[in-house]
């Protein structure tokens, strides 16, 4: 099994979707005036806007992983996106930086290479993962 796309609601798609193209993602789906579907540069994950039948619930954070945070961070900074929390190690070893899209959704921009999926406190079980 894998993940292949996360779908979130949004209140003006027009407005969402100039986000998720600043980010760097593709449409691959424009169905105005209620959805559209957006493909990662790398990977196979996708992710859907759709709007929402009532008010926006902003619980959810994205992660978009990327091989140099600082300038990702740069580069969307100069597109006019502002950010919470600029880049930043964690304790869990991975490098972020916050923003929220236009309906609150959180968005980190993150590095954690290997430690993504094999941190050190992995839980050990024979599951035949590779690294």
């Amino acid at each position: 099994m894998d993940l292949n796309q996360v779908t979130i609601d949004v209140a003006d798609l027009a407005r969402a979707a100039a986000f998720y193209e600043r980010l760097g993602l593709k449409r691959i789906v424009w169905s105005p005036p209620r959805y559209a579907r957006y493909e990662c540069p790398s990977g196979a994950s996708t992710i859907s806007l759709h709007i929402a039948d009532g008010p926006v619930a902003s619980g959810v954070s994205l992660y978009f992983e990327v091989d140099d945070v600082d300038l990702e961070v740069e580069r969307l900074l100069a597109l006019g996106i502002g950010f919470d929390a600029l880049p930043k190690d964690q304790e869990w070893r991975w490098r972020e930086a916050w923003t929220c899209d236009p309906d609150g959704h959180r968005v980190c921009v993150f590095h954690a290479g290997l430690d993504r999926r094999f941190p050190p406190w992995r839980v050990a079980a024979d599951d035949g993962a590779k690294r």
